[in-house]
Formats: structure tokens, sequence, C-alpha cells
């Protein structure tokens, strides 16, 4: 279980280095849009116990809860080929008392160019009724020490995308 202690930095990002496989390309060698979703999710997923010390399991069985998605906006800006490296990058973006908003993107593996950019919008429900209900004890913790700042209110993933393109050419990231 996240055991938040406050003296220890906890990064914001997860990042992978991943290879595109040949069964996820379509016949022009590009990653199938639909794989984009499986890249993003597994690599996260891989990340977050190694960074964070959580599995997902974890809070969902000593809460009785889980996380929803109920909206995901994508942006393909260049298309990822097969046999490539890229790298992809997770965080959580932005958060409330019963919902997270992460993003994923995706770049190549100099990290000079941006590929995609997903968010997922997500709802914490309980499993016994699938009610919305609010984010509590070391949900809040693992929330608070690892969400970003990013004022969702005022972007959307257009613009998003350019900063993100942005700060990827100019070494920013």
């Amino acid at each position: 279980m996240f055991e938040y202690n406050p003296e220890k930095h906890y990064p914001k990002d997860t990042e992978s280095r991943v290879l595109i496989r040949f069964q996820d390309c379509d016949p022009m060698r590009h990653l199938n849009n639909a794989k984009y979703f499986d890249y993003f999710f597994n690599a996260r997923e891989d990340q977050v116990p190694k960074l964070y010390g959580v599995e997902a399991m974890d809070f969902i069985k000593k809460y009785q809860a889980a996380w929803v998605i109920y909206n995901h906006t994508i942006s393909y800006v260049k298309p990822a080929m097969m046999g490539e490296w890229v790298r992809i990058v997770s965080r959580i973006i932005w958060h409330n008392h019963n919902t997270i908003v992460m993003e994923y993107y995706m770049t190549d593996d100099s990290q000079m160019q941006l590929k995609t950019v997903l968010w997922s919008t997500m709802r914490y429900v309980t499993l016994s009724e699938g009610k919305s209900t609010e984010h509590q004890g070391a949900v809040n913790d693992f929330l608070r020490a690892t969400s970003g700042d990013l004022d969702i209110s005022n972007i959307n993933i257009k613009d998003r995308v350019k900063s993100l393109s942005h700060d990827l050419k100019n070494g920013l990231m």
C-alpha cells in the first residue's frame, strides 16, 4: 500500500521505452490506432509500482472502489512505426474529490518528436454499486504526492499538443 513520506520526492511522470511490435501494426506499418491505448495503459501499469510502490489492486481491495474511464480525448500527431523504439510518458494532470485526468504521450526515442497525446478522464466508483465515491485515505495521499498542476480548465488537447511539441523541440522536457 502507498505510504506517503513528506520528505520524499515523488516524480510526477512515469516513463517507459517501448518497441512497436509487428502484430500491433496495420499494413502501412503504422501502430494501429486502437493499440495506442494498450501501449499507454501497459506502460503506466509497469511504472507505477516501480516508482511509487503501489499496485492499483492494492487501492481497489482496500477501498472497494476503482477508477472507471468515461472519456478519452486523443490526438494522433505522427505515426509510430513498426520496429521503432518510442518513449511513453504518463502522469495525473488533474484531480478533484472523485475524478482524475491522466495524460499519456508518446515520442520518438530521442524525445524530439511528439507522436500522440491522450487524456483519459476517470471517475472513482464503488465496486458494489458502481456509484461515484470520494477519494480517501492512501488514495488521497497518492494523488497529492503524484499529481501535476496543469490547469485544464483553460486548455484543450490541441493546445496541449502545441505546448508539448514546443517543449520537446526546445529540449524543455
